[in-house]
């Protein structure tokens, strides 16, 4: 296996602030990062899931913009129409790897929460 050097970061998981060492493969050192994504989950360097939340909410926020013809208020489509897209779209983006984030903490849960009864509202 040949690692990229020029897409490679390491990011250690820790809550300490100090600096750690750097890590090096064939001589060539790589940077250190905050964040890492995996599978389209980000991990920060202290695993408070504030870049995934942040992420997951600037795709509903593109989803519902491009959707809203049909979940909007003007929208003629029946209720039970517009739950079965909220819930086979929108859903699916913010609950994908919930399991691993969703212990962040409530203040960033909070901001998917506020954004889910906004899109809730203009149905």
């Amino acid at each position: 296996m040949k690692a990229n050097e020029n897409k490679s970061t390491h990011v250690t998981f820790t809550l300490n602030r100090e600096n750690y060492r750097t890590v090096t493969l064939n001589g060539n050192q790589f940077p250190r990062g905050e964040t890492d994504k995996f599978l389209y989950i980000y991990l920060d360097r202290r695993l408070t899931w504030r870049t995934q939340v942040f992420a997951r909410r600037k795709q509903l926020g593109l989803k519902f913009q491009q959707m809203y013809w049909t979940l909007g208020r003007k929208s003629e489509l029946s209720i039970e129409y517009k739950l079965q897209m909220y819930k086979t779209i929108l859903n699916t983006i913010w609950t994908y790897g919930i399991t691993f984030w969703g212990a962040a903490s409530n203040s960033n849960i909070e901001i998917l929460q506020k954004y889910q009864h906004m899109t809730e509202i203009s149905k």
